[in-house]
């Protein structure tokens, strides 16, 4: 029998982020894992009372917090009816009050139809946008599965710059092939646009993407992990020379340009999550709703909300979780701050962090820790090492609620 999870004390106020999941695209792109579906037609208006509804039972749960953010992720949510946004941007502020400054993102892929959304999405409330270019060359998009092309998405992103305050785009880098002189004349043509963020991935070959397909079969060969490895290297040099450095591993902006939505999942902070597949963390439960919209909106019509499972997170969980999350981060981690936060007598292993910091893979800034230039190049490896074991009787992580 499983041992009992106690559940971390319940807070009683705080700031709070809110993630809001459109689960709907066009077509499905080979390197995607993320929660997307196909669907022929969709009820708009469904779909906002829908969402409506599973906001509702969320800011019941939650009273008197502080909303410093709102992310509309997908999915593609620049196929949401710019009157869905608005109205859910309008019930969100009449649930929490906001903060000064209230960020409120929205993904979007660069075709023409989106784009001419722009002006009603800004007009709905949405203040910083997050375009998917992902790349700058017409091949490497047809390979990427991508819609648009390369002169769609730069024409886009123009439009998004006339319309919203603070725009991001996405780059992925890494392809089969690619060459340092290729990835260094995309870069920099992308840090010619003006923009304050710059979200830059690696190519990774996910479990259940048809380029993981492709992969096993001998049809898909990645990039030379060493060559992959110059390239992240390049990437940060480049990046922090033009005044654009790394906040966090695949994320770069001007001081003060940072996604304030995504600094709260790296600091560890409160966040809700609403939509089909979305992943929530409040009162010390980890919450998650169902992938599938209509077992989404099946759970809504049943229980008046879309939550597939909660699952209380213990100490152990909590403090790990900050741990893997904030040295993702530049700044790094406050280790004593974490233990402290969770009730733990220490976070790290002392004798593991000693001898990477003297391999110069992490450093020490004041009470901070963080990782080196070189350190990032094997985060993994690193939280394997310096995470303090804890004996079995201090938590169960299979206890588990389902709704």
């Amino acid at each position: 029998m499983a041992r009992p999870v106690t559940p971390l004390p319940q807070a009683g106020g705080g700031d709070l982020a809110l993630y809001i999941h459109w689960p709907f695209c066009v077509s499905k792109c080979p390197y995607c894992d993320f929660n997307s579906h196909v669907r022929d037609a969709i009820d708009q208006q469904a779909w906002r009372k829908a969402l409506l509804a599973d906001l509702a039972h969320e800011a019941a749960l939650l009273p008197g917090r502080r909303l410093t953010s709102i992310f509309f992720g997908g999915g593609t949510p620049s196929l949401m009816a710019p009157a869905t946004a608005e109205a859910l941007i309008e019930a969100t502020t009449t649930h929490w009050p906001a903060a000064d400054g209230l960020e409120v993102t929205l993904e979007a892929n660069p075709s023409s139809v989106e784009a001419e959304r722009f002006a009603d999405l800004a007009a709905a409330g949405v203040n910083r946008v997050s375009l998917g270019l992902q790349s700058l060359d017409d091949q490497a998009l047809h390979f990427l599965g991508r819609a648009h092309s390369a002169g769609e998405g730069i024409a886009a992103l123009e439009i998004a710059q006339r319309h919203f305050a603070r725009v991001s785009f996405d780059l992925i880098y890494a392809l089969p092939g690619q060459t340092a002189d290729a990835w260094t004349a995309m870069l920099n043509r992308a840090l010619g646009f003006g923009t304050g963020h710059l979200s830059l991935y690696q190519l990774t070959i996910e479990p259940g993407t048809r380029f993981a397909a492709l992969h096993a079969a001998g049809k898909l060969q990645p990039l030379d992990p060493e060559a992959s490895a110059d390239l992240f290297e390049l990437t940060a040099a480049t990046t922090e020379a033009a005044g654009i450095p790394a906040y966090e591993i695949s994320n770069h902006a001007r001081p003060g340009e940072e996604s304030r939505h995504n600094l709260t999942y790296w600091r560890y902070g409160d966040y809700v999550g609403v939509g089909p597949g979305a992943h929530g963390r409040r009162h010390g439960l980890r919450t998650v709703r169902h992938r599938k919209p209509e077992n989404f909106l099946a759970g809504l019509v049943r229980n008046g909300q879309g939550m597939a499972e909660e699952a209380p997170l213990s100490s152990i969980e909590a403090a790990d979780e900050a741990l893997v999350m904030g040295l993702r981060l530049a700044e790094g981690i406050d280790p004593a701050v974490i233990a402290l936060r969770f009730g733990l007598e220490r976070l790290l292993d002392d004798r593991a962090v000693e001898r990477l910091v003297a391999s110069g893979h992490l450093e020490w800034a004041g009470n901070r820790l963080r990782t080196t230039a070189a350190g990032r190049l094997l985060l993994d490896t690193i939280l394997g090492l310096i995470a303090d074991p804890q004996p079995p009787s201090a938590t169960s992580r299979s206890e588990k609620l389902v709704i």
